[in-house]
């Protein structure tokens, strides 16, 4: 029997050998392509993990910038405040001078320059904070990285405080240059209309279009009053010559390469297009018809519907300032916040400083 068997098996050797080897090639397939699943699943969950994390440091990120905005706007309120003092003149005008006409005249000017200078510059400290924040929070989500080669962090809190003085040139030099800027726009716009003009909210509007124009059109770049472009601003800014500021610097000017893009332009204009919409929307309050004119208005009517005269515009408008520089969340204050193209660039500054590839900089 033991013969019979073993003539067979040397009869279908090649068989056996053949069939023994497929039979283990498969088990070791099997066992390779478990340990490929498991590895790939592992790293999956890596991943993910990874990304909750980076997603919920940028949320938090966000959150942060928020409430440094409004930390801010005291600071830039007293700014605007101080160099355009209308309270001065409106304390003149109730001692009934001889020259009160003079004085309405430059309240007219004084008035329209603060609410749109704080128009501009909140707009402007949103996003500029917006950058800032995002670009360090950036780099501190890559220094607390487990994988993270380099052992130096890449925004130690000496860089971060240097990195984000800068926002003084927009209270100080930036500030003083685009109120000299606005109040030229101003003048041409409204030097010519009397006090005792009235003007419907539609032609409110369309005063603060042209004063937008020349404004926006003119020579020096918006982006100029959000941080010096001079490059020994920028080095007196960092204050020395140290590590520390040698990091700073870069950050500054990785800053400035950020308002050069086309991207960036295209958030600032929509920032300021919400602030002086939302700044009409709190005109229109002074704006509605008497409480016993029931007559129907059309929406496109409604603009023109009343008229005031421009003397009693002023005090409106001289107000604004109260209500664009809270330092509560106003309506207006967080309309710029929620913009949701602001909020898409500071994802994609994030992302950009965030990438494990900036580790090789």
């Amino acid at each position: 029997m033991f013969s019979s068997v073993w003539n067979f098996v040397k009869r279908h050797k090649r068989k056996f050998i053949f069939t023994g080897a497929l039979v283990g090639g498969v088990y070791f397939l099997g066992k390779y392509a478990q340990k490929k699943l498991s590895d790939m699943q592992e790293k999956e969950a890596s991943d993910y993990i990874s990304q909750a994390r980076r997603q919920f440091h940028f949320e938090s990120n966000q959150r942060t910038c928020n409430m440094t905005v409004l930390s801010m706007l005291p600071p830039l309120k007293e700014a605007i405040t101080n160099q355009l003092n209308s309270e001065s003149l409106t304390a003149l005008l109730k001692e009934k001078p001889a020259n009160k006409l003079e004085i309405w005249e430059d309240l007219k000017i004084l008035s329209f320059t603060r609410t749109i200078v704080g128009v501009y510059s909140t707009c402007m400290l949103v996003v500029l904070l917006r950058v800032q924040l995002n670009i360090i929070g950036g780099y501190l989500y890559l220094d607390n990285s487990v994988g993270k080669s380099s052992p130096s962090p890449m925004a130690p809190p000496e860089v971060q405080q240097q990195y984000l003085s800068s926002i003084h040139h927009l209270l100080g030099d930036g500030l003083t240059e685009l109120i000299t800027v606005v109040k030229k726009a101003v003048q041409n716009a409204l030097e010519s209309v009397p006090l005792k003009q009235s003007l419907s909210l539609m032609e409110v509007e369309q005063q603060l279009s042209w004063i937008r124009a020349e404004i926006e059109a003119g020579e020096r770049n918006m982006s100029w009053f959000l941080l010096a472009d001079d490059q020994n601003a920028l080095a007196d800014q960092a204050c020395g010559l140290t590590e520390n500021d040698v990091v700073t610097i870069r950050l500054l000017n990785e800053t400035r390469d950020m308002f050069d893009s086309p991207d960036f332009s295209t958030v600032l204009n929509s920032s300021f297009n919400r602030g002086f919409s939302r700044l009409l929307d709190n005109l229109a309050e002074f704006f509605r018809p008497p409480p016993g004119d029931s007559a129907p208005f059309a929406a496109s009517d409604s603009l023109s519907a009343v008229s005031l005269p421009l003397a009693k515009i002023i005090p409106i408008i001289n107000g604004q300032i109260n209500s664009i520089c809270s330092e509560t969340p106003s309506h207006f204050v967080q309309d710029l916040l929620m913009n949701d193209q602001v909020k898409e660039f500071a994802a994609n500054v994030y992302e950009t400083f965030s990438a494990p590839q900036d580790l090789q900089k």
